[in-house]
């Protein structure tokens, strides 16, 4: 079994650099599908979901190799296949991209209902109206598969009953190669969604409104390949300016978009941190004064992101003071709380409320992962604590977070991963 195992109670110190955003990455890469030529994506961040979405399309005869850490090409045109309903495909909630690029380029797609995360039920009957719209027959077999097929997909309006991301992108990817034009109503805004248009307005699609909450797209016969650049990772960086904080430290984040931080850094302000900006980085420094408690609530962007969430709730134990935190995205978020609670954590539930009685002493337990982003949380809950904490089930972490041991022990943070045989402890990668 492999954990992590922190020692805390040091401030963090030092410069960190933000790999580029996972929530773009697994969209684009399989955006690749759409494309007629081979194409070259930069600022990949090295992480599970990233090889598991290349392995899948490697099984489905497309190539894919690694050019460096952070660099992919991608050549989509030997592609055999339009089914993806391996075991791969079910370990990542992301891998439901596969259909609206599969839909969009060859007029048909199976896939197998995704997994990833378990915080509660997270549907995709949006994308599947979505992609009816278009003139798509969709049906679900077996209870595990997606199957969806159409002649031709033809452009019309979409209305979201949900701001969804994930249908959002997928019905931008099934349009993308429609005919004439589709508008999809009460589309979300998240910068990872920009990020997605832009790639594949960069091979010749034709979409506008992206960052707005009305997109069109106008359907092109031919997208060519191209090199791209993902954007950095604002949750990422989210995670690692809440370690700052949550030890009372000062650290320079490096190759971040500062707008897409916006929602973030002003709660970090109303807390009373410094925050410094400069054109792709920033300095948060919690080593001036003490910090205030705040109230959070999650909301589609441009509002604070629920992804942020688990992280900001870890920091908020170590202010005093009653702080609030509302989950208005996902229902069932809170799974991670009793991990905390373990810890010595004071937090009570209400339906979407969380409750924290901050600044009481905690200790350290073993404790686990329940999420990716719960998994940030434990490890900034147990940066804060005078003691040894085990994290198990550390592959959500992994999941999202490129070298997250190295780069906190850059920081300063004392922290190693560990692979347990028994009564046995090895060390992996030091």
């Amino acid at each position: 079994m492999e954990k992590f195992v922190v020692t805390g109670g040091k401030p963090l110190f030092g410069e960190v650099n933000i790999s580029g955003a996972k929530n773009a990455a697994v969209a684009i890469i399989p955006a690749v599908i759409l494309c007629d030529e081979p194409c070259q994506i930069e600022n990949i961040p090295n992480i599970s979901d990233v090889s598991l979405i290349s392995k899948i399309l490697q099984q489905m005869g497309a190539k894919v190799r690694r050019i460096n850490k952070s660099s992919l090409y991608i050549d989509p045109t030997s592609l055999h296949t339009c089914s993806a309903v391996t075991d791969l495909v079910r370990g990542m909630r992301a891998s439901y991209y596969l259909l609206g690029a599969l839909l969009g380029k060859y007029g048909q797609a199976k896939v197998a209902l995704p997994g990833g995360c378990n915080f509660g039920v997270r549907p995709i009957d949006q994308h599947l109206k979505g992609f009816e719209a278009l003139g798509a027959d969709t049906k679900l077999v077996d209870g595990a598969i997606i199957e969806a097929e159409c002649e031709q997909l033809e452009g019309n309006h979409v209305y979201l009953d949900v701001v969804s991301v994930g249908a959002t992108m997928n019905i931008m990817l099934a349009a993308c190669r429609a005919k004439g034009q589709t508008v999809i109503e009460n589309a979300a805004r998240e910068p990872h969604i920009v990020d997605l248009a832009n790639f594949l307005n960069s091979m010749g699609a034709d979409i506008r409104g992206a960052g707005t909450d009305v997109i069109k797209i106008r359907g092109v016969s031919y997208m060519h390949g191209i090199t791209y650049s993902i954007i950095p990772d604002q949750i990422e960086a989210g995670t690692y300016m809440c370690a700052a904080a949550a030890t009372r430290g000062c650290i320079t984040i490096t190759n971040i978009t500062p707008k897409h931080l916006e929602s973030i850094t002003a709660k970090f302000r109303e807390m009373g941190v410094k925050i410094t900006e400069y054109d792709e980085a920033l300095t948060i420094d919690a080593t001036q004064k003490p910090l205030k408690r705040c109230n959070i609530k999650t909301m589609p962007h441009p509002g604070f992101p629920t992804d942020c969430q688990p992280q900001f709730t870890a920091l908020l134990m170590s202010i005093p003071g009653t702080s609030i935190v509302n989950e208005n995205v996902w229902d069932n978020r809170y799974q991670y709380i009793s991990e905390l609670i373990r810890m010595g954590a004071h937090i009570s539930v209400e339906g979407r409320l969380a409750i924290i009685e901050g600044g009481t002493p905690l200790t350290a337990a073993p404790v686990k992962a329940t999420d990716l982003r719960a998994g940030a949380a434990m490890i900034i809950a147990a940066l804060q604590i005078n003691g040894v904490t085990e994290i198990s089930s550390i592959q959500y972490i992994e999941r999202g977070y490129e070298d997250v041991v190295e780069k906190f022990r850059s920081l300063g943070a004392d922290i190693k991963k560990v692979y347990y045989t028994g009564d046995n402890e090895e060390e992996l990668g030091a």
